[in-house]
């Protein structure tokens, strides 16, 4: 269709002469988009539709909603389009050469198309709003466009699926779009054939209880399957396995979230009728209209005032129908790529017990304040369909919770008489109040899949702020050293390895630019590296941060949070009093401390060979020692995907 609508092309000045490489499959709504690329099978309907009546061809009609506002920003950028000038001689492919390689190379099978990370600046905007630019977001979007194609195109050819329960509405459903958000018409009769990877149903209950005391998880990986059978591996479907309860109502809590995927899973748990809340980052017209497909679904998109910060926050909440509940917090978006090729990670809680009605205000906290932490976190959306939940929380246990729960929310933070409750103060207060005194020799050592614009040098924000909360311990506070700092990301080489070439740093949107403002960077990067984990070419999109020495693991962050000023929070030292903490976004994570874990002052990192081990060792997602950038080496870019 391509070719065809770019002979029909009508011609115009105004209109960028180098055209989108991903022709009809571009799904972006952002307005500076189209002023840097041209779209010919867009500007073809335009020139030959009445003027605001556009002929939509049938090959697009699983994204006909998206065209038409795409149609709708063009017509505004290039009025005179639609005044029918002259035509345009088509041009050649502008495709990067680098690109087109690893496109002919790595063909986009449903399980293997090139998505972006969840850390971006701002969703898409809508049509006609003022833009601030999103690459990530943008190329998340096509990825979403790409499987719509696909599903639509299987649709033609599969068997129909087993029937589902008649609703309990009395009224005739009405008829819908096809948006990929039907299950009748889009899940086929196998999971396998759905999922490419499936474990044994019945089992995850056992899994968590051996994974104890960390519960900690790695999502497997598809093209590694020794992960497939590995304890400490999970798929997200085992997240719904009958062993972990009957499953009741649940909150799912992210940046993206492809509504398709997530209620394939819900629909081969038994639970695609069960109340279901979304709240959610990235919008899409599949997640805007659920409801009307899925009366029993509610999402709500979390709108941040600064175009600087996203719900970039991956948590669970699953209650029971025996009034127990779950809580599940992880590094991965609910989005097919993420649970694919990439290294992610999950602290799954043990099962929550109801208290009994009886039950005094203030019974069923853990030792780590949890409970209060996550409800005072909820409580920050002020949204009215979270109060049952608050409510549920409040009359659940959690008194077997051994971990810290480790939060960011926009806005300006100053201290509480709890101390502070957000972002790098928050982990610094718990490091001081409960961290075995740790040898200033110890780095800190960050992992993230992205990084900010950290500043032009190491004193702009990582020593001032960042090291001045993340090297606090319980020792008395004194002269002591600043620690060494060391920073785990993908270089060019890791990701050319992975499993998915360079496609695989689609879900790493460091750009070069950023990069090349902050050179001292470069001085403490290391490379990726997992074989402990069989998961060396599995990119990571796990964030952590620890400090360890010859001793042990003194502690270990679990988070959403990249290494940057908008999930981390900086101070606003213009201020005439005290300096409020400024932080862009939603993030969510777990801190691990031994002695709330295990009652030592280190986690052990390695499992003794006699066997004789007091405690498992602690699941380093990654090799240690962790190995430097060779002078030859650089970060991966989002520029090379990008062209």
């Amino acid at each position: 269709m391509a070719d065809k609508d770019t002979n029909k092309r009508r011609t115009f000045d105004k209109v960028p002469t180098k055209i989108c490489q991903y022709g009809t499959d571009c799904y972006r709504k952002n307005p500076n988009h189209f002023k840097e690329l041209s779209h010919p099978h867009l500007e073809s309907i335009l020139t030959e539709s009445p003027k605001g009546k556009y002929r939509i061809p049938d090959e697009l009609s699983m994204s006909r909603e998206v065209v038409a506002e795409q149609l709708k920003i063009i017509a505004q950028l290039y009025p005179e389009l639609e005044s029918n000038p002259p035509a345009k001689q088509p041009k050649k492919d502008d495709t990067p050469t680098a690109v087109r390689k690893v496109k002919a190379a790595t063909p986009l099978k449903p399980d293997k198309m090139a998505s972006s990370p969840p850390k971006t600046k701002s969703p898409a905007t809508p049509s006609g709003a003022p833009s601030k630019g999103n690459a990530v977001a943008d190329l998340f979007a096509e990825r979403r466009a790409r499987m719509a194609k696909q599903q639509q195109e299987q649709k033609k050819v599969e068997a129909p699926p087993p029937a589902q329960q008649p609703s309990s509405s009395s009224q005739p459903p009405k008829p819908t779009p096809q948006t990929g958000v039907s299950l009748k018409k889009v899940i086929p009769r196998n999971i396998h054939d759905y999922y490419p990877v499936v474990a044994p149903k019945g089992k995850m209950a056992a899994k968590l209880a051996a994974a104890a005391p960390y519960n900690m998880f790695f999502t497997t990986i598809t093209d590694a399957p020794v992960t497939h059978r590995e304890p400490l591996s999970v798929t997200f479907q085992e997240l719904l396995d009958p062993s972990l309860g009957e499953l009741e109502c649940s909150v799912q809590m992210n940046f993206m979230v492809d509504i398709g995927w997530l209620l394939g899973h819900y629909f081969f748990a038994g639970y695609e009728d069960r109340p279901l809340l979304i709240l959610y980052g990235d919008e899409s017209p599949e997640l805007k209209t659920v409801s009307t497909k899925k009366p029993n679904v509610t999402a709500l998109k979390v709108h941040i005032a600064t175009p600087f910060g996203v719900h970039h926050t991956k948590m669970g909440l699953y209650g029971y129908t025996d009034g127990s509940m779950r809580v599940v917090i992880s590094t991965a978006n609910l989005y097919e790529d993420d649970f694919h090729n990439r290294t992610q990670g999950l602290w799954i809680s043990p099962r929550l017990p109801a208290l009994a009605e009886d039950a005094d205000t203030g019974a069923g906290e853990s030792r780590t304040g949890f409970r209060e932490s996550l409800i005072t976190y909820l409580n920050s959306y002020k949204f009215a369909q979270l109060a049952a939940w608050v409510s549920r929380i409040q009359r659940t246990d959690f008194g077997e919770v051994n971990v810290f729960f480790v939060a960011s929310i926009p806005g300006g933070h100053l201290n509480t008489a709890k101390g502070p409750l957000w972002g790098h103060p928050r982990l610094g207060y718990l490091l001081g109040k409960h961290s075995a005194p740790i040898d200033d020799a110890c780095p800190l050592v960050a992992q993230s899949s992205s990084i900010g614009s950290l500043g032009p040098n190491p004193q702009s924000w990582v020593l001032s702020e960042i090291m001045a909360s993340f090297r606090r311990d319980s020792a008395p506070i004194g002269l002591r050293r600043v620690p060494a700092f060391r920073m785990i990301f993908p270089s060019f080489s890791n990701v050319r390895n992975s499993h998915d070439n360079l496609l695989g740093g689609g879900c790493l949107p460091y750009m070069r630019a950023t990069h090349e403002k902050q050179p001292w960077l470069k001085d403490h990067l290391h490379q990726w590296k997992s074989d402990c984990r069989n998961r060396t070419k599995a990119v990571p999109h796990i964030k952590t941060y620890c400090r360890w020495s010859h001793r042990g693991l003194y502690w270990f962050l679990l988070t959403s949070a990249n290494l940057s000023k908008a999930a981390w929070g900086v101070y606003n030292k213009s201020a005439k009093f005290e300096a409020p903490l400024r932080i862009n976004s939603y993030e969510v994570g777990v801190l691990f401390l031994p002695k709330f874990v295990i009652d030592e002052n280190f986690f052990p990192m390695e499992s003794k060979s006699s066997g004789d081990n007091k405690h498992p060792a602690f699941p380093m997602p990654y090799d240690v020692p962790i190995i430097p950038y060779a002078p030859e080496d650089s970060p991966f870019f989002m520029d090379y995907l990008r062209g």
